[in-house]
């Protein structure tokens, strides 16, 4: 009797390992090849409670970090290493940012709420964000009333606004000429799965918006960049080369346990 107890103690131990390998969490990251419409996408979705979500521009020697390389080396120093990294915003030729920027709780520059020349100033555009446990995508006037008295953590100003409430920008057309790689954000509609996206292809907007909408299913996304877009994603062999960035939106993995 004892050793069948014995025998029913190590299955329901057995068992339960099995249950707990089986049910354990996915890694923070998942970059994956994506066909939209005939046109080829890479997308990388990220747990918010899980995946450690920051923008970067300035190195700690006062120039901007500019290269993926650059920010790889310094995130491998501070010992969280690079896991993920797009363009995170538009800047102007000395790589400021164009719009608003909030690194680490520090506004670098303002919202700006007019409208103006190129994509940027294509109303209504709109602000990434990350503050806490939370993240989101805000129409920029909504999104000056959504903090009023402070910056969340993170936050990075472009445009235009790829998906508002569920809906185009008003100024797409499913016939658009202009076709450009390009890359931008999503959030989910209940708010946990952040979306980057960045065009493997020449896509104009219309087609880059539905993406979010039709495949991804988030009811707001944000253009980030294009022409100079590139992705850093280790996971799927990506380190892809180019003209200095200005912003950069990464994840970055959690500090090692100290012995």
């Amino acid at each position: 009797m004892i050793a069948v107890r014995h025998l029913f103690l190590a299955v329901c131990a057995a068992a339960s390992l099995w249950l707990s390998a089986c049910t354990a969490e996915p890694p923070p990251r998942a970059c994956s090849p994506v066909d939209f419409d005939g046109a080829p996408f890479t997308v990388c979705s990220f747990d918010v409670d899980r995946a450690d979500i920051r923008l970067f521009l300035t190195h700690p020697d006062g120039a901007p970090y500019a290269q993926f390389a650059r920010l790889a080396a310094q995130m491998e120093a501070d010992g969280t290493p690079l896991l993920f990294a797009m363009n995170g915003g538009m800047y102007h030729d000395d790589r400021r940012a164009v719009g608003l920027y909030v690194e680490d709780g520090e506004q670098a520059a303002p919202l700006v709420t007019s409208a103006g020349p190129g994509n940027f100033g294509m109303l209504p555009n709109g602000v990434f964000w990350r503050d806490g446990g939370d993240a989101g995508i805000t129409e920029t006037n909504a999104y000056g009333a959504l903090f009023p008295d402070g910056s969340p953590r993170y936050a990075t100003q472009s445009g235009p606004m790829l998906v508002l409430d569920g809906a185009l920008h008003p100024d797409f057309n499913a016939d658009g000429p202009s076709r450009k790689r390009r890359n931008g954000v999503g959030l989910s509609a209940d708010g946990r799965t952040v979306h980057f996206a960045i065009s493997d292809a020449p896509v104009n907007f219309h087609t880059f918006a539905r993406l979010f909408r039709d495949r991804l299913g988030t009811p707001n996304a944000l253009y980030l960049d294009g022409v100079v877009s590139r992705l850093y994603a280790p996971g799927i062999q990506r380190d892809e080369p180019g003209p200095d960035l200005g912003p950069i939106v990464a994840v970055v993995s959690a500090p090692a346990a100290a012995p």
